[in-house]
């Protein structure tokens, strides 16, 4: 027996979220059924939207998600019904060569990310005949959405839902930029280029991994203020002012680490984030967009510089997540404060809009039951 369930789509790149009512099929084996209750806004999901991250369309948006498991599969090990969980935007099988290495953020099955199919090549959501996939095989801007257990977490019943949600995709992937996939270690000088809801939590992770300089880049007098609350020591408006300044504190060594977290890639911010680290400095990408390394390769070699991208921050969900989590209850880790707006499920061109005029660190989607 079907469901209906309302989510806000994508038809076509470039057209507004849709709010519709969609049939979600029952969970098969391996699956469950989740009720959602918040939903990240995320710059991915936008740039779905916008066209300029190809994806098969239509699609359900939203791979930040937090909720409880109402409905299982035949099979099912990893939750119950009744669990609370939030999301992992890549699966974690635990078996394949990189979930057994330690590197679940590149878990093969996370392969139908761009296509929202489930692995036996079916779709769960349906409307008048037509197949509708889940972004990261999710679909969190639905009220309900059936998907693959490797694709949940199981969290404390006493953490919030929009809290939960954040650490489905943008909490792990800043913290991680910096403490996983970006190295940072005590005593570096880290230059972080956009405090978004990515950006933010490389914050917060390099100054808990014990960065001596956090030093962040954005435009927006609001996310440089709230860069500071999470932990960032210096502060600028542009990469020249932050790169005299690297200069100068650091006697001229330059940088340790640089992260990229800006909302869309590019060009000028790759080159700037090259030339801020000294010798054997990091360049972490982590953000997404049409950006081209284009580099004299001495650049790299005279100073052993290396150029990391980063997916996931380089977490691991089933290790990272719970341990996130953790930190946020032991007060080290500020997640409430990432939230400046919670919005209804009709209101999610508003809330993409504030986040695209740079009003919030990140806006979290209530479902209404």
């Amino acid at each position: 027996m079907s469901i209906t369930t309302r989510a806000a789509v994508c038809r076509v790149p470039g057209q507004p979220w849709e709010i519709t009512e969609l049939e979600l099929d029952e969970p098969r084996a391996n699956e469950v059924r989740v009720k959602f209750f918040a939903a990240g806004l995320c710059h991915s999901d936008d740039h779905i939207q916008k066209g300029d991250a190809p994806m098969r369309l239509p699609v359900v948006g939203g791979h930040e998600g937090a909720g409880i498991v109402d409905a299982v599969g035949e099979s099912v090990t990893r939750v119950k019904e009744g669990d609370h969980v939030t999301c992992s935007f890549i699966p974690a099988c635990g078996k394949c060569r990189y979930c057994a290495t330690g590197r679940q953020n590149l878990c093969d099955a996370g392969k139908n990310a761009g296509t929202g199919m489930f692995p036996d090549g079916t779709f769960r959501f349906h409307q008048g005949g037509e197949d509708f996939g889940g972004l990261c095989v999710l679909g969190t801007f639905s009220q309900y959405a059936v998907v693959h257990e490797f694709s949940v977490i199981k969290i404390p019943e006493e953490i919030g839902f929009d809290v939960a949600a954040l650490v489905a995709c943008g909490v792990p992937t800043g913290w991680g930029s910096a403490v996983r996939a970006g190295d940072v270690r005590a005593g570096h000088t880290v230059v972080i280029y956009g405090a978004g809801g990515v950006g933010s939590n490389a914050v917060q992770g390099a100054r808990f991994a014990g960065a001596k300089n956090v030093v962040v880049v954005d435009p927006v007098p609001f996310k440089r203020e709230m860069a500071e609350l999470f932990g960032a020591t210096h502060t600028f408006a542009t990469a020249e002012e932050a790169q005299d300044f690297v200069r100068e504190t650091t006697w001229g060594e330059l940088a340790d680490r640089a992260i990229i977290t800006v909302g869309i890639l590019h060009d000028e911010v790759i080159a700037n984030a090259i030339k801020v680290v000294g010798k054997t400095g990091q360049v972490t990408i982590t953000a997404v967009g049409n950006g081209w390394v284009n580099e004299n390769p001495g650049m790299l070699i005279g100073y052993q510089r290396r150029i990391q991208g980063s997916i996931y921050g380089g977490c691991s969900p089933l290790v990272d997540v719970p341990m996130l989590i953790g930190l946020y209850q032991a007060g080290d880790l500020k997640l409430d404060e990432l939230i400046t707006r919670r919005y209804k499920l009709d209101e999610i061109n508003e809330g993409y809009q504030d986040m695209l005029d740079g009003k919030n660190i990140r806006g979290v989607i209530i479902h209404e039951h």
